[in-house]
């Protein structure tokens, strides 16, 4: 492991470098640039606002208003839309660096963390908005705001454990890619980001506990809709989860990190 850091730290400058690139290329002759990370998830919420907000709101306690609705769709589909793009990202990341892949020697796992940096400034971005317009509005939930740098933690962990998983696997099995963008659709329908989980049946609201964003998402929204800090315990499930995918993925990927190179 610390030489696994130091091998990271050794190319920061490559790092740094692929992060400004790629964030450059993204919005490169495009007229809005950065603004298209606020108004592609400002839009989704909107939609989700108009359609839900007279029949959920009213479900959620706490919340007797559209605009306490608006703030709890924020902090599920924010943060939900943060291990989406790890996620997708790192499934794809060794295929798409295919030729840098075999052109140049670098440490391989210098591309997760170009992923998950990519992610973090566009995630910071749209959460610091998000942050000002709670202040400005009166909504901030105060200390307990601190607590989802905790959360964020977990769901980075998890979500990279899962992305290398899958990063892997899809080098050598190009339906997983697919496979997945369908799942992670199914998945978020199947999270309570849109509705509550009160309105849930017992038997389903108990199977909901062994989907590890069910318990991130709902500190999310206790934190910013309730300003409450998260049971801790609710967070074990999540962060063992996350440990095992990381341990889980960084074996796959250095026992077949030489075979990937043959199959890209």
């Amino acid at each position: 492991m610390p030489q696994m850091i130091q091998a990271l730290w050794n190319y920061r400058g490559f790092i740094k470098g692929s992060v400004k690139r790629d964030f450059q290329s993204k919005y490169q002759n495009s007229l809005l640039g950065a603004a298209w990370t606020v108004l592609n998830p400002l839009a989704m919420i909107v939609v989700y606002t108009v359609i839900f907000a007279n029949v959920m709101h009213s479900k959620l306690p706490g919340v007797d208003n559209t605009f306490g609705y608006s703030i709890y769709l924020c902090a599920g589909v924010l943060t939900w839309g943060f291990f989406s793009e790890i996620t997708l990202a790192a499934q794809n990341m060794f295929l798409q660096n295919a030729n840098l892949l075999k052109k140049i020697s670098f440490p391989r796992l210098c591309l997760p963390v170009v992923v998950v940096a990519n992610a973090t400034l566009n995630f910071a971005i749209v959460f610091t908005l998000f942050s000002v317009f709670l202040l400005l509005s009166g909504s901030f939930p105060g200390w307990s705001f601190l607590a989802l740098f905790l959360v964020l933690a977990i769901q980075i962990l998890f979500s990279v454990g899962l992305g290398l998983i899958l990063g892997v696997l899809n080098v050598f099995f190009r339906d997983v890619g697919q496979f997945f963008g369908i799942a992670l659709t199914f998945w978020f329908w199947l999270t309570p980001i849109v509705y509550p989980a009160a309105i849930l049946p017992e038997a389903v609201k108990r199977l909901m506990h062994l989907n590890p964003m069910y318990s991130l998402i709902q500190a999310y929204q206790g934190i910013l809709v309730q300003g409450e800090w998260p049971d801790l315990q609710t967070l074990l499930y999540p962060f063992i989860l996350a440990l095992v995918f990381c341990a889980y993925g960084f074996t796959l990927f250095r026992k077949h990190s030489g075979d990937m190179i043959d199959e890209l």
